[in-house]
């Protein structure tokens, strides 16, 4: 110990660390700081005072209007005690169990604080990114606070496990809002207890703060009053120049969507021409980001000839538009245009999910009008049919809160973007909120200007009864997998009927169409079609958005007819394949496309002359 103790003490590294330590960080000025902090609160006060007078503008609401349980947790919250008052020795014995867990640590913390090397307890998930600065582990105070948050929030979340009884709608809503407090309160997320920000501030002098509170600020002015968290830098992008840049013109217009016809990029194109239905929930140009991971590019350097409807963003005059006018005015109109420019009177079809959920309402349509003819091939991005298992969605769906949503609908006419947006961000608050959080206040630096986030912030309004009739028919009644249960543009439709060859992609860690129930609804479609499964690594976009070049993200296939369970036979039988499931999908969409002929001289036809240059005036409506 004498030894150790002698060697700790050398002065050479002590003076070497102490002039490393005084180059990096600047001298504290208070004075300075306290200058340039009411700098800040002087553009601050304009925006505190708006706060104010919204807040004293609000009307009185009759408590009928002002639940008491926002969020509807009452039942469910009621449900897990009563679990624990039945069995309250349950409830002792993993108390005393996190104590004497505690206590160790504390012990082992102690030793580490004294020099001994110790093993950890508890490590964060390999892809927890909130840990990794190398501090987390190597300080022994930090390491204690980073693993007792690691052990309380196993504790609650055990609790949660052994309350078995719970009805499952009361456990899946508290499994995710117990998450969602448990990342809140992770010590990453406060400035004294995340050492990142710390030494930024030392190093600093304090005006990462500064800078943090600046940026809270504009936040605040850009969401008009309410924290709207920047992602990206938005004045980075223009359409037409780094985004949404693939040459095309908008050859069709009606009140739900432009139609915009691509420019070919090879001197044949397959016969059969590609026709592809993105979501309205956000824009089309998530398949034409960029030339290097544009879908809709790829697609054209395959030698298809490309389609793409670009959705209107609604306003209150589409208050009572539903699906069947997404039918009629969408998919069925962009066929007709695509049918009369090509003179061809098929079509394959991508659907990206609740583009593909159309899709797949408009083929079982079809069927029944014995006009199935008019889609040769479908393709489905993370697409939902079976919505039973739709994971964390399903959390926001029930009579209860659908009948708020409806509410909140009533008088505007559509569930606004910026809603919708914070339902999709409070799904990966760690991704989407608390690493946004962390960097743009506590260490006052601008978001990175990343095409995706951009997209991501770019989300359209939803019809009031279209966003009712998909909410309560099919993500709480599931009524869609029911045969001839919806009537759809005056059919009753019946998906197990459709006989058109499918290609279903869906993605592994997919935290809005769950794999596991994607692969439900491909099985429903396999009973009369030949439908080819494929499920991609990463996630809802990120796993979609795989381009070959970007060798980021592999795939799996299986040759077997899709078997009865996805995670033990169909995994068990699955092949892994590195590289991106494009090549696979454009491999298996040629074998539907026809032979080759001459790429098209112009774009659109006589009858459907262009009107704009792509991405078109829709895109742009904000």
């Amino acid at each position: 110990m004498a030894a150790q103790s002698k060697k700790t003490q050398n002065p050479k590294p002590a003076s070497h660390h102490t002039e490393k330590t005084n180059e990096a960080i600047k001298a504290f000025d208070p004075v300075e700081f306290s200058r340039k902090l009411m700098h800040v609160m002087e553009h601050a006060q304009p925006v505190i005072r708006d706060l104010i007078d919204r807040y004293h503008a609000q009307p009185k609401y009759a408590p009928s209007l002002t639940p008491l349980d926002p969020l509807h947790l009452r039942h469910a919250t009621a449900e897990f005690w009563g679990h624990y008052m039945r069995h309250p020795s349950q409830m002792v014995e993993m108390q005393l169990k996190y104590w004497e867990d505690l206590s160790h640590l504390w012990q082992d913390s102690t030793r580490k604080f004294l020099g001994e090397k110790m093993a950890p307890h508890l490590t964060p998930d390999p892809g927890d990114r909130r840990f990794r600065d190398p501090v987390w582990t190597e300080n022994a105070a930090f390491d204690f606070i980073k693993q007792s948050y690691l052990m309380t929030r196993d504790w609650v979340q055990n609790a949660l496990d052994q309350a078995d009884d719970l009805p499952e709608h009361d456990r899946q809503k508290l499994e995710f809002y117990t998450r969602q407090y448990l990342d809140a309160l992770a010590p990453s997320n406060f400035a004294i207890t995340n050492p990142e920000v710390i030494k930024e501030t030392l190093k600093t002098g304090g005006e990462n703060l500064v800078k943090g509170l600046e940026n809270l600020v504009s936040d605040i002015k850009r969401g008009a009053g309410d924290l709207k968290i920047s992602t990206t830098r938005p004045e980075a992008f223009v359409f037409g120049k780094n985004i949404a840049s693939t040459k095309g013109k908008v050859i069709y217009r009606n009140r739900m969507m432009e139609l915009i016809h691509y420019e070919p990029t090879t001197a044949q194109v397959h016969k059969i021409p590609l026709l592809i239905i993105p979501p309205w929930i956000n824009k089309y140009y998530i398949l034409d980001l960029r030339p290097d991971n544009s879908f809709v590019k790829f697609a054209l350097d395959q030698g298809f000839n490309v389609f793409i409807a670009s959705w209107v963003n609604p306003d209150k005059r589409y208050k009572h538009v539903l699906f069947d006018d997404y039918m009629k005015d969408g998919l069925l109109a962009a066929l007709d245009v695509v049918e009369s420019v090509t003179r061809e009177k098929t079509a394959n079809v991508v659907g990206y999910c609740i583009g593909g959920t159309l899709t797949a309402m408009t083929m079982a349509w079809l069927q029944k009008k014995k006009q199935s003819s008019r889609i040769h091939s479908a393709t489905f991005f993370t697409t939902l049919l079976d919505f039973e298992g739709a994971g964390d969605m399903k959390v926001f769906i029930d009579e209860n809160q659908i009948d708020d949503i409806e509410a909140r609908m009533k008088e505007q006419g559509f569930l606004e973007a910026a809603a919708l947006q914070k339902t999709f961000s409070i799904l990966r608050a760690n991704d989407l909120i608390w690493s946004f959080v962390i960097n743009n206040y506590m260490l006052g630096r601008e978001p990175f200007p990343f095409d995706l986030l951009f997209w991501n912030e770019d989300s359209t309004n939803l019809p009031a009864a279209m966003h009712a009739y998909y909410l309560r028919h099919l993500y709480l009644r599931n009524d869609l997998i029911k045969p001839d249960k919806l009537i759809i543009n005056g059919a009753k439709i019946d998906l197990s009927k459709i006989k058109t060859p499918c290609y279903f992609l869906s993605t592994r860690e997919d935290h809005i169409a769950p794999w596991v129930a994607t692969y439900s609804g491909a099985q429903l479609l396999a009973k009369n079609a030949d439908v080819r499964f494929v499920l991609s690594a990463s996630g809802h976009v990120a796993g979609v958005i795989n381009p070959p070049a970007n060798k980021k993200y592999g795939y799996w296939t299986s040759a077997a007819k899709l078997p009865a369970t996805a995670h033990e036979d169909w995994v068990d039988g699955a092949t892994y394949t590195d590289g991106s499931w494009w090549t696979d999908w454009a491999k298996w969409v040629k074998g539907q496309s026809g032979p080759k002929e001459k790429a098209p001289a112009r774009l659109g036809s006589t009858t459907f002359k262009p009107l704009d240059d792509a991405p078109g005036t829709y895109v742009k409506k904000r």
